[in-house]
């Protein structure tokens, strides 16, 4: 499709000027962000500090090296993802404006009265993007790709370029374009799944008139913006009300569970109405609801000028008691606030009015909330891989300086000693290679045995295999149109998925075994350094699947999947869901072969140490056994040779330090 010219920019008053954009709002969460990316940054050094550490001492395979670079570039991408859910009219827009966009010194985001969000919006910075708006024509919804697939597809994507980047009031005119809506025919809208005859009958509804209704125009906006917070990593999902929610089935079972915090907003002078209460049943993660927050929006409502202060207090606290008990959450995990009485304070610096507002407290609990719990995912994800190589690493060290003070005890007792005692210790070690020369050999066949074993394990998480499953699944979910069929598909889909990754799992610990007792043996007969290999732990994959599923069971349950026909939730439920089970299976295999390497090439890499070891060791036996004067300059470089593995092992110790540099 082709590009969106730029929309025509006002022209910029005194009144009205931004802030430039590298200027950071003074509140807690810029602060914790800004510690969150230098951390980030600082961990970024230190993997590419040890990626060069490992090339000095020895070339990197291909894949290794591929790695390193893959988890390098994922921290330079990491996102922090903040989801804002509601019915329309709850202030979403404006809570936007106040948190985030006040230092634009004006109302960024509309937020007019009645519906502002026609589609999700995403809020985000990729340098590389440049300034714009990317939307996706509402017609993608015939086609049987995901929102996720069509990131990958720019050419579908309609753009409007922002000219003057830091320019809030060209950004702010562009916004508008996510408000447009258009009117097709009935049988249009049928087709893209946004109107739904039989429910139009069953609940009574006025039916459209002349056959014409309103739709949105875009089915997704993307704003790539450079606001500080953005370009610190931030990305702000904005989702349109009830009935947009249940017409996009990604929105329930992708974008939102994916987000790290879920912000669900209601208005004060409503508390929880029945649409409210349908959004937060049937949209809103059940198994992440413990670390949502709802923000009672619209408190200023409240604020009675006949009435005293403390009254006020009192009827905005039984609210908040009113919608944790309705919500079923703690009261502590409701917050009021005014986003409107925020947005004019800051804007006219009323400290008064900001603090009276609440939104202080709002932001301080998004801080705490998503910075720790995005920093410990991090630190799982990547500082334990790559702890782990270099705990490796060190151990190998170790081995390697265990064998270079064996041979310096060796030859420091050689002074003195005649030539024929000097002849016995070469066959002897002559008689040593010659016995490990066979381990080596051995230690062949055990090498093609294992990785017959890795193809086995990895033949279950083929993706070839899966996507079998996947049409399996798809032709029962086609011939069956009854609820109980759909059902019996889907449990056949996850059931077939869950097996698999327990056969993969059982044959991870019979490797593993394997290994162990590889590492033992090494170690009882010729002393090397006992490495205990790590386990493949696939039980965050398991729980994810088991999310999935249960997100799966809630949508087709939801009255607004029952509600709607049935064919289009089939294809959009099915592509949606099997979308993400794809991608899990593809990240277990990728984590199951990055494993493998991990457990089994220590053991090969001791193996050939060793031997280079030996033989070297025999090496210098026969040229001391010729010239007896060699022996000080063999001392000598086997000293300069230690010397330089403790230097690497005080590199492994700081390597490690940096990092586990805590938040």
């Amino acid at each position: 499709m082709p590009e969106v010219t730029p929309l025509p920019v006002k022209k910029s008053t005194p009144a009205s000027s931004s802030k430039p954009a590298d200027k950071q709002p003074a509140d807690g969460l810029a602060q914790e962000l800004g510690r969150y990316q230098d951390w980030r940054i600082a961990l970024s050094e230190a993997l590419l500090d040890y990626q060069n550490w490992v090339e000095q001492q020895a070339p990197m395979d291909g894949e290794q090296d591929l790695r390193i670079y893959e988890l390098i570039e994922s921290l330079k991408s990491d996102k922090l993802t903040i989801a804002l859910v509601a019915e329309y009219s709850r202030g979403k827009s404006e809570l936007l404006n106040a948190i985030f966009f006040s230092d634009t010194r004006q109302r960024l985001l509309p937020a007019s009265a009645g519906r502002t969000t026609m589609c999700p919006t995403e809020l985000r910075y990729d340098e590389k993007d440049g300034a714009c708006v990317r939307l996706l024509p509402i017609e993608t919804r015939k086609t049987e790709l995901t929102i996720a697939e069509y990131r990958r597809t720019p050419i579908h994507w309609n753009t409007i370029h922002l000219v003057r980047p830091n320019s809030a009031e060209e950004l702010r005119d562009a916004l508008k374009e996510i408000t447009r809506t258009k009117k097709v025919h009935v049988r249009d809208a049928q087709e893209l799944g946004l109107y739904d005859q039989r429910k139009t009958r069953r609940t009574g509804d006025p039916a459209p008139e002349n056959d014409m209704l309103d739709i949105p125009v875009w089915r997704h906006a993307i704003i790539n913006f450079p606001h500080p917070l953005l370009k610190q990593g931030l990305v702000i999902l904005d989702t349109p009300g009830l009935n947009a929610l249940g017409l996009e089935p990604e929105l329930t079972l992708s974008m939102l569970p994916s987000a790290h915090v879920l912000i669900f907003v209601l208005a004060a002078e409503i508390g929880v109405s029945q649409t409210d209460l349908e959004v937060w049943n049937n949209h809103v993660p059940k198994a992440q609801r413990n670390s949502h927050l709802v923000v009672l929006n619209k408190i200023d409502t409240m604020w009675d000028e006949l009435e005293p202060d403390s009254v006020i207090t009192d009827n905005i606290a039984k609210q908040v008691e009113t919608v944790a008990k309705t919500l079923q959450l703690d009261r502590r995990q409701v917050l009021p606030a005014s986003a409107q009485k925020a947005l004019i304070g800051r804007i006219k610096g009323d400290r008064n009015l900001v603090e009276k507002s609440g939104i202080e407290s709002l932001e301080n609990r998004l801080a705490s909330e998503l910075i720790p719990s995005r920093h410990q995912i991090v630190r799982d994800r990547i500082v334990h891989e790559v702890s782990s190589r270099i705990e490796t690493s060190r151990a190998l060290l170790q081995s390697r300086l265990g064998s270079t003070d064996r041979q310096l005890t060796q030859l420091r007792e050689m002074r003195g000693k005649d030539r024929d005692t000097i002849q016995q210790l070469v066959a002897k070690v002559r008689a040593e290679k010659q016995k490990y020369d066979r381990e080596v050999e051995g230690s062949q066949m055990t090498r093609a045995l294992l990785k017959e074993r890795a193809n086995v394990l990895l033949s279950f998480m083929s993706l070839k295999s899966f996507d079998e499953l996947i049409a399996r699944t798809r032709q029962d979910m086609s011939d069956s149109w009854t609820t109980r069929g759909l059902k019996s598909a889907m449990e056949t889909f996850f059931r077939g998925s869950a097996e698999r990754m327990v056969k993969v799992a059982e044959e991870a610990t019979h490797i593993r075994r394997t290994v162990e007792k590889i590492y033992l043996r090494l170690h009882t007969e010729y002393g090397m350094v006992k490495i205990n290999p790590i386990p493949l732990s696939l039980s965050a994959m398991l729980i994810m699947f088991k999310r999935l599923e249960s997100k799966a069971d809630d949508f087709r349950n939801s009255p607004v999947t029952v509600m709607t026909e049935q064919h289009y939730v089939v294809q959009k439920f099915f592509i949606t869901l099997v979308s993400q089970a794809r991608q899990l299976f593809h990240d277990s295999n990728e984590l199951s072969k990055n494993w493998f390497k991990a457990v089994v090439s220590p053991v090969y890499q001791q193996i050939q140490e060793h031997k280079d070891a030996i033989e070297k060791n025999f090496s210098v036996l026969k040229r001391i056994q010729e010239n007896m004067d060699t022996l000080g300059d063999q001392l000598a470089e086997l000293e300069e040779t230690r010397r330089d593995i403790e230097t690497q092992l005080t590199t492994t110790s700081k390597l490690l330090e940096r990092l586990h540099q805590p938040l």
